[in-house]
């Protein structure tokens, strides 16, 4: 998560609220450090749906 390339367009929050949450200053906060493999599919959505690619998936 670049906090440096998030304009807060909340995308990610919308594919998975359990994985992201758009804070008051409008940037985007990962809730979760560890994913379960359903969880890893939703955040690999919210990655592909971020127009600012502020998200990225790390193995």
């Amino acid at each position: 998560m670049s906090r440096d390339l998030c304009v807060g367009h909340g995308l990610c929050e919308a594919v998975s609220d359990e994985l992201f949450a758009v804070g008051d200053d409008g940037v985007t906060r990962v809730l979760l450090a560890e994913l379960s493999d359903a969880q890893g599919e939703l955040a690999a959505q919210a990655v592909a749906a971020c127009p600012s690619r502020a998200l990225r998936l790390e193995q």
